[in-house]
């Protein structure tokens, strides 16, 4: 597998974790019991910190990365495994 495409992989894993881990530690105002501000959304978190989503997704993008390679390499899991559609005859191919 090429470099470029292994970065290109993590991209992808890193963008997809951000977004999993955005609702991970936040608290409301409610949550905590302060009071919201006018003009809030109720559910405003009161204590985003966007460094901890970004540390939290570099290193669970850097895991998936690295399962996804090694399946690559060592081919644990082929298409032929995940392949559940039913093939056409022979005739017809």
């Amino acid at each position: 597998m090429n470099i470029t495409s292994m970065i290109a992989i993590y991209f992808l894993f890193w963008v997809m974790s951000a977004f999993l881990m955005l609702p991970f530690g936040v608290k409301t105002a409610h949550d905590v019991g302060a009071e919201v501000e006018p003009g809030h959304a109720d559910s405003a978190p009161v204590n985003f910190r966007p460094w901890r989503v970004v540390l939290r997704a570099t290193v669970l993008a850097a895991v998936l990365t690295g399962l996804f390679v090694a399946n690559y390499s060592a081919q644990w899991v082929t298409m032929e495994d995940i392949d559940w559609l039913p093939q056409p005859p022979a005739s017809a191919r």
